[in-house]
């Protein structure tokens, strides 16, 4: 009731105002005629006939006056009456100014071409509503929307306007316009059993109120009701029942307009002074919370419906006495767009009154004559610009627009009040003429929430921390998802990742995936455990040889030096010193000068020991069997075959590393993709095919030595030596063997290490076989070392 009173009385005050000024409409009087369009369609309709046809008895399709009874009609405020009522003036081209109706499609000149309005479309308010959520993270959210084709619509416009912003939907569910309480337990239920908090609901204070009583009384809290316009200032829930329940609420609401004098006018209304203002009694009676005497009544009634604790009016009632935001003229919300309509009518037809021949805006630049006009005339003026404006109190009001008049929007809050009830607060504005990032401002310190000053949550998941990456939940929204953490080599360094970052080949992923970090160098270097200590077994090892050598200069001249071929144990001894040795070149950093050595000396050096090792077990046979008769092995007796199988079959081996350091040799590489996390220095061979050839060819060699001294085996054991080479062979053979398994199943160092140990077991293999026993005899059993023991 005092909403639609304080709109009626806007449009009289303004049509006073209007009337009072000798500038504007002169020798015109703006009438009015107030219907009451805000309870049933029928009547709207109804009111709108006689309109039409200018008499009380509506005759559809026919104007029954000589001309046209009215300009302009202003309203209606819900949007579900005023497409009815615009879709039947459309076919007049009667203009029609809402000052509440706010759905999109009434924008649609097709279907409204002569509805204009002097508040901005559902676009606008809805995308204020989506800017209004993102801002508080709420990326989950439930719409309740009364059972109208405009709830229909605007949840649609929500809807569009929330999928740009990537907000999902809870659920989506209506309010039935006739009160049915099986209907509202269902919405609670599903408001109930529902993870969203923050629920925005579009429809008027009249169905929402039996929603929030049955909310309450479920002791449903904890959600946010974010409000539209067309409640979010309504004091139709300040109720000590619903305090709990909607405390924190948070809505758009019209910006408030200052409309001067208007409070004097609302104090000045009396119904003894105003007779013909609708409404007024009404108002007296609901804000006075007294009843008049009815007309018939004579003082014997009066005095019953006294005792019967009726308080009646008198009008001896001061409205100055009361203290309500009613008469606070900075509450004008829709009552200023409501003034700003019936000016809106007034300029339109002070333009048609003073136009000029020649000049106006019809054919051949003709006028119409303002007292006998068409209301097509007046609509034509309207809608000759997209949009019209005037000055008023000062500053440019936007009245009239073809859909989106220029928006301003205030956000509230409902804060509980020192006197314990619920009260709005202006919070914010959005201001649609600002700059796009600048019209968006909010004073987060006066915000209250229900439950605390904390914003509240309501997301369908927790966002995914940095180091794990967002995967969507098979059958539900794209807000609702799973954190995985991303994988090894991966990172993502933000929140709500959808994809994980792969990092540059030289960095890796920390612990926590959200940062790469360079990666690990990994070389055998000798300042590690394992390469000090293979150095040091290198060095250590080569100086078995070296005192084998010195003991076999030294004994130079004993039967079991010289009956081993001297000069070939001098170089078998010198050759495997380097065979310890060399393999010092695998351990540091790898350079391609150590690239390029490191094989091909281990191939060359142990190709020369393999074919010492063949020439003493050849040498060996022969010897034995040219002791025979007649035998023709004398004449091979001697340096210079063996001297010649070492130097043949050791070239064959530096020809073999010849080719492969010139077609493709060795170089240093970074290995950034065998182990997770590190950059593995090491030597590429080049050609794999040379490099197993280099090792197949000293496998040749060992077989043959191995074959050799295996079929020289029954010769005398004073004189054979054949049996501790096959041994050294096993040895050998076995070693370099468990080397290929061993060498292709490990990276990195460690690779480096696998051949460091082949070459170290198997040196000392044929070190501990060839030369050990006859250390034994040199040094420990000098008896045997004697020209009789050896002849047997």
């Amino acid at each position: 009731i005092l909403r639609t009173y304080r709109w009626v009385q806007a449009m009289i005050f303004a049509v006073e105002e209007i009337n009072q000024n000798p500038r504007l409409l002169p020798n015109i009087t703006l009438g009015y005629r107030i219907y009451d369009t805000c309870k049933q369609i029928s009547q709207a309709l109804e009111g709108t006939m006689w309109m039409i046809t200018g008499q009380e008895e509506p005759v559809p399709n026919y104007r029954c006056g000589s001309y046209t009874p009215l300009a302009a009609i202003i309203g209606e405020a819900l949007s579900e009456i005023t497409m009815s009522i615009a879709r039947l003036l459309g076919v007049y081209q009667y203009p029609q100014i809402s000052y509440s109706s706010t759905v999109d499609i009434l924008s649609d000149r097709n279907q409204f071409p002569s509805f204009f309005r002097t508040i901005p479309n559902d676009n606008l308010l809805y995308h204020s509503l989506a800017q209004l959520l993102t801002h508080f993270d709420w990326t989950w959210v439930g719409i309740i929307a009364t059972d109208t084709e405009f709830g229909e619509l605007s949840t649609q416009s929500l809807k569009k306007e929330l999928g740009k912003t990537n907000t999902c939907i809870g659920f989506s569910e209506i309010i039935p316009l006739i009160y049915s309480a099986k209907k509202i337990n269902h919405v609670v239920d599903v408001i109930k059993r529902s993870s969203v908090n923050a629920i925005v609901i579009i429809s008027s204070e009249t169905y929402i109120v039996p929603l929030m009583e049955e909310v309450t009384r479920q002791n449903i809290t904890g959600k946010i009701w974010v409000a539209t316009e067309t409640w979010s200032t309504s004091a139709s829930f300040f109720k000590d029942d619903l305090t709990k329940t909607l405390t924190g609420t948070i809505g758009i609401a019209a910006h408030k307009g200052d409309i001067p004098g208007f409070r004097n006018f609302l104090l000045k209304l009396h119904p003894f002074t105003s007779e013909n203002n609708l409404y007024l009694e009404n108002f007296w009676e609901h804000i006075f919370g007294c009843t008049w005497p009815k007309t018939s009544t004579n003082h014997t009634t009066a005095l019953d419906e006294l005792d019967e604790g009726v308080k009646l009016c008198t009008g001896a009632e001061n409205l100055n006495e009361l203290d309500i935001p009613f008469f606070d003229p900075s509450e004008s919300r829709i009552t200023y767009n409501v003034y700003n309509a019936v000016y809106a009518v007034a300029h339109a037809l002070h333009d048609l009154y003073t136009c000029k021949p020649g000049e106006g805006p019809f054919y051949n630049g003709t006028c119409a004559d303002i007292q006998y006009f068409e209301p097509w005339q007046l609509y034509n003026l309207y809608g000759s610009n997209t949009s019209t404006s005037f000055l008023l109190n000062g500053s440019v009001a936007p009245a009239l627009s073809l859909g989106n008049p220029p928006a301003l929007y205030d956000i509230v809050n409902w804060h509980i009040s020192p006197d314990g009830n619920l009260n709005y607060a202006v919070v914010g504005t959005i201001d649609f003429s600002t700059l796009h990032g600048k019209n968006f401002i909010i004073n987060s310190g006066a915000l209250v929430w229900n439950g605390g000053t904390e914003v509240p949550r309501s997301v369908c998941s927790e966002s995914c921390q940095p180091g794990y990456r967002k995967a969507a939940q098979e059958g539900k929204p794209i807000c609702c998802f799973d954190c995985i953490q991303c994988s090894e080599g991966d990172i993502s360094n933000q929140t709500d990742s959808t994809d994980c970052l792969k990092c540059p080949d030289d960095h890796w992923s920390n612990q926590r995936r959200d940062e790469c970090i360079p990666k690990t160098i990994e070389f055998l270097s000798y300042e590690e455990p394992l390469g000090a200590t293979l150095a040091s077994i290198s060095v250590v090892s080569s100086l078995l040889p070296v005192a084998i050598l010195s003991t076999f200069i030294k004994y130079r001249d004993t039967p079991v030096v010289k009956a081993n071929n001297r000069e070939l144990s001098y170089i078998l001894l010198l050759a495997m010193i380097f065979c310890f040795l060399c393999s010092l070149i695998f351990i540091g950093y790898p350079k391609r000068v150590t690239c390029m050595l490191r094989q091909a000396a281990f191939g060359i050096i142990f190709a020369l020991c393999v074919s010492c090792v063949l020439a003493k077990t050849i040498m060996v046979v022969i010897a034995f069997n040219a002791t025979k008769p007649s035998s023709n092995l004398k004449k091979w007796v001697g340096h210079k075959l063996p001297n010649t199988i070492v130097f043949v079959c050791t070239l064959l081996q530096v020809i073999i590393c010849i080719a492969w350091l010139t077609s493709s040799p060795p170089f240093p590489e970074q290995n950034m993709k065998s182990q997770p996390g590190k950059i593995i220095i090491e030597c590429n061979e080049g050609s794999t095919i040379a490099f197993w050839c280099v090792l197949g060819y000293m496998g040749l060699l060992a077989t043959v030595s191995f074959t050799v001294a295996f079929l020289s085996r029954n010769l005398p054991d004073s004189f054979n030596e054949a049996t501790y080479i096959t041994f050294s062979m096993v040895v050998f053979v076995s070693v370099w063997l468990a080397f290929i398994p061993a060498y292709l199943s490990t990276r990195g160092k460690y690779m480096v290490a696998v051949e460091i140990f082949a070459i170290l077991a198997s040196s000392a293999g044929l070190l501990s076989c060839i030369f050990f026993p006859k250390c034994y005899i040199i040094l420990l059993r000098p008896d045997m070392n004697s020209k009789e023991y050896l002849l047997g």
